[in-house]
């Protein structure tokens, strides 16, 4: 039986491996299908990891990581879980893909959550090269150039006021003439001289070449065309929370989760079930950086140490 089961390879789990072996506990292992290091690998530039100077891509961020987390003692499983659920006798189990099921006393659960696409075209090809998700990683880049924020939630709106800080302008477009989002949050938008509204209009394509994103194509309701020469383009529609996982028989989740499907967590990263923790962005009120992920993971860590030997 393992002394603590870890659910995802980012920088979450890595950490809560890192934290929980350095501590102490001997049989841990993590459940990640793939190369660890989670989402960020797929960000071509990160810049504001505290302590890394350089400018450099996730994959290289997280390229010692694994390494340095499993010095310990951490084991990694390329395995994928289906379920995780708990017995009436207290112990965890942990159901793979495949049909085999492993014993776990504790569980940290790290599978993150994933940005939605907005499925125009060109959307994929251009991923990374001018199409982003993250105003606070990317955003950067565009200094004093115009950009494309795309959605019309809260997260859209806030991340277009942060992108008005940074670029000379931003294009907010929305499929809607009314949005989602806090009216606080709309009114500053409506009055930020430099983020122009462009309603009831949706993305036709992007284009661009080798170098990256050179322009979008915007449809209006009556199907006019209306082009753009932007090279960074923001998509902000919403987040697929993975946690499909905690999913039980009946239909219901294993912990208690929010109307978005994101883990209820206190400050300790306790779930309302004993012995099962979340940490990263699966978990209420998550920042979605790297740098957190990583305090949320070394604090699920110590806490399911503390669990375990108590």
């Amino acid at each position: 039986m393992l002394d603590l089961a870890i659910i995802g390879g980012g920088p979450a789990g890595l950490t809560a491996g890192l934290y929980a072996t350095r501590g102490g506990l001997k049989n841990v292992v993590m459940f990640e299908k793939g190369f660890p290091g989670g989402q960020i690998t797929s960000s071509s530039e990160i810049e504001n990891y505290p302590g890394v100077a350089n400018i450099m891509s996730g994959m290289d961020l997280m390229a010692s990581w694994p390494e340095q987390c499993m010095r310990f003692g951490l084991k990694h499983n390329m395995a994928e879980v289906s379920r995780v659920s708990k017995r009436e006798d207290g112990i965890f189990e942990i159901a793979l893909l495949g049909g085999e099921k492993t014993e776990a006393k504790s569980v940290i659960i790290c599978t993150g959550s994933s940005p939605k696409r907005a499925n125009f075209e060109g959307e994929n090809e251009f991923f990374g090269k001018g199409i982003s998700t993250c105003a606070t990683c990317d955003g950067f880049f565009y200094r004093n150039k115009e950009v494309v924020a795309l959605g019309g939630g809260d997260s859209a709106l806030e991340e277009a006021l942060y992108l008005s800080h940074i670029c000379s302008k931003v294009y907010l477009v929305h499929r809607r003439d009314s949005f989602r989002a806090s009216p606080v949050t709309v009114e500053k938008v409506k009055n930020n001289p430099k983020i122009e509204l462009i309603l009831n209009s949706t993305v036709k394509q992007v284009y661009g070449d080798a170098s990256g994103l050179n322009g979008i194509i915007l449809l209006d309701k009556d199907k006019k065309e209306r082009d753009l020469a932007v090279t960074g383009v923001f998509v902000f529609v919403g987040m697929n929370v993975n946690n499909s996982i905690l999913r039980q028989d009946d239909g219901s989740f294993l912990c208690e989760t929010n109307e978005a499907g994101n883990v209820i967590v206190n400050l300790k990263m306790h779930t309302s079930v004993s012995g099962l923790f979340a940490a990263g962005d699966i978990r209420i009120d998550s920042s979605k950086q790297v740098v957190c992920a990583a305090g949320d993971g070394a604090t699920a860590g110590i806490e399911a140490l503390e669990y375990v030997n108590h």
